[in-house]
């Protein structure tokens, strides 16, 4: 079973998305180093989808082909899906938002994960990962528990407990806002290089 290592740009946005809109239930993507180090899943970006009709289906095609695209051309591949639920307590795997996009993800990439937002982690003291991440058991044909990892983990939870107390989650922009306004950055390009220059003073 594979296990995964989530870079402080994936895991910071994925924190910044289900933030961003507490009242709401968010989704996104999970890319990849195309080739797996050794047995790990190098997750080296997130791209928030939706958090108003996480279900339609159009758009979220839409959204997969684009990111797809997005995906090849940096030399990534999509490797998984993240979830935060509206409830505060829904952080099972069987409770996730549109978890069939999980499962379309994982037929075109078999080492592929679910992460799940754990909301009752989400704070401005952020002292633990707020995630719960799945892989896909072939011999069962579900999700199960997988093992992961952050890079830099201390300084990485540190930094998101700063950016929240500073209202950086705003920043974050999904497809949802790409929607209402084309001129909305999807790929997030503004607030990567944020993440990348604030890294640097650790």
């Amino acid at each position: 079973m594979c296990e995964y290592e989530f870079s402080e740009t994936a895991y910071t946005k994925i924190i910044f998305h289900a933030a961003k809109y507490p009242h709401q239930a968010v989704n996104g993507l999970l890319l990849a180093e195309k080739k797996p180090k050794g047995s790990i899943v190098q997750i080296t970006d997130a791209i928030p989808l939706f958090h108003q009709c996480l279900g339609v289906t159009p758009m979220a095609e839409i959204a997969l082909m684009q990111i797809d695209a997005y995906a090849e051309s940096a030399g990534l591949v999509i490797a998984g899906y993240y979830a935060a639920p509206e409830n505060f307590y829904d952080n099972q795997i069987e409770k996730a938002p549109a978890a069939k996009i999980a499962d379309k993800i994982q037929e075109n990439f078999k080492n592929a994960c679910f992460a799940i937002v754990d909301n009752k982690l989400v704070s401005l003291e952020h002292k633990r990962a707020a995630l719960q991440v799945y892989s896909y058991a072939t011999d069962s044909n579900r999700w199960s528990k997988a093992k992961y990892s952050l890079v830099n983990t201390a300084q990485t939870l540190e930094g998101v407990s700063l950016l929240l107390k500073r209202g950086a989650m705003r920043d974050v922009i999904d497809f949802d806002n790409h929607l209402d306004n084309p001129e909305n950055d999807w790929t997030n390009q503004f607030l990567n290089q944020s993440l990348k220059d604030l890294q640097k003073l650790y």
